[in-house]
């Protein structure tokens, strides 16, 4: 099935901007500004929710927008995998991310398509708690932008309904 709505996880406030964890709604800011996806803006959202509280958000979109959940793409931190790296995952289970343990909840399905943008600094070896709501480093965030960048190259499989 072809993806038709792209949601980007993140917390809503001020002070979250910039941290680890808001990486989901910075993608869908950097598809935003750099115009590098084409795609009407109703296709590309960011919860005005908390991010673990963002299972109901998504399941009333879906609702409204009469996508079915097959048709989704969650883009979200992960801190499972390296920092600069990403990986395209439908059907898996949340692997403790509690924004995505919200989603699964909320639609009674895993039967998603999600983009796992790592957060996992080389040196950093403490539980995703203890980094995620940090500020991202200037470097950092040049190692994020180039994994958007190959996030958005290999979208168009995944936007065409091919297996990925």
């Amino acid at each position: 099935m072809q993806i038709a709505l792209i949601i980007g996880l993140g917390n809503p406030e001020k002070e979250y901007a910039g941290t680890y964890h808001n990486v989901g709604a910075d993608f869908i800011a950097y598809l935003r500004e750099t115009d590098a996806f084409s795609a009407p803006a109703n296709r590309l959202l960011t919860p005005d929710t908390f991010m673990n509280e963002t299972g109901e958000f998504v399941r009333r979109t879906l609702i409204k927008t009469k996508v079915k959940p097959e048709g989704l793409l969650i883009v979200h931190d992960d801190s499972d995998i390296a920092l600069g790296k990403i990986k395209y995952a439908f059907g898996r289970g949340a692997a403790g991310h509690k924004g995505v343990v919200s989603i699964i909840t909320a639609l009674k399905t895993k039967n998603f398509w999600r983009l796992r943008i790592g957060i996992r600094g080389h040196t950093n070896r403490s539980k995703a708690g203890a980094f995620v709501l940090r500020k991202i480093s200037t470097e950092n965030k040049i190692m994020l932008r180039n994994s958007f960048k190959e996030a958005v190259l290999k979208m168009p499989l995944l936007l065409s309904g091919k297996q990925y």
